[in-house]
């Protein structure tokens, strides 16, 4: 049954509603949040990759090569992201260089007071890793292979759309109905990509697009 961690899905995304109408959130802290979704993504993905086929030498042998590999090809890509995010919409107060000082954006992340939007988030992703992937025994069918592309299909094309729709709202002063929008579409794609990656409980995990968590 997928009810369980579909709500706890949309908890976690409702979470960014509150912080614009309560914390005075605009286009950069959201994005930032969910930037920093795109890593959790990646640290289940390499868990994911570590846990799949168990009973197959041959995957294992795969996995020695493909886990470093998405490693960092995937970190190399968040990071890319990253910068996009701290250049288009951090402003004149945050350099796109404090993304790489732990310090600096530690800074950042306090000040927006999206600590718990961050948990919240990870909480999501591990509730339906564990529901899911290990519970449901995803991971016994599941190839290193495939789970290395899994997450780009998602991020790629999600954050292409949040990105674009986070630049007009910018340039039109970031207004609350706007980015309240923005979250909810943000929200729809991931349960369109949650519903297509589980669809049917079968334990099968493809490199389809929209699958990611």
């Amino acid at each position: 049954m997928k009810k369980p961690t579909v709500i706890i899905l949309i908890l976690s995304n409702l979470l960014p509603i509150y912080g614009v109408l309560f914390l005075g959130w605009e286009v950069f802290p959201i994005m930032l949040l969910f930037w920093t979704e795109n890593v959790i993504i990646g640290v289940f993905n390499i868990l994911k990759m570590l846990m799949c086929s168990p009973a197959s030498p041959g995957q294992w042998v795969a996995k020695l090569f493909l886990v470093p590999f998405f490693s960092v090809h995937y970190g190399g890509f968040a990071m890319a992201h990253g910068f996009v995010i701290f250049a288009l919409f951090g402003g004149s107060n945050i350099k796109v260089t404090d993304i790489l000082d732990l310090t600096a954006f530690l800074q950042v992340v306090w000040g927006y007071n999206f600590v718990l939007g961050f948990l919240t988030l990870f909480l999501s992703h591990c509730i339906s890793f564990v529901m899911n992937y290990i519970l449901k025994g995803e991971y016994k069918q599941a190839s290193p292979g495939d789970l290395m592309f899994q997450p780009y299909g998602r991020v790629g094309v999600l954050h292409l759309t949040i990105i674009f729709g986070g630049f007009i709202l910018l340039a039109l002063g970031s207004p609350t109905g706007g980015l309240i929008i923005l979250i909810v579409l943000k929200m729809a794609i991931d349960i369109l990509a949650h519903l297509k990656l589980h669809a049917g409980n079968k334990p099968n995990v493809s490199k389809s697009a929209f699958t990611a968590r």
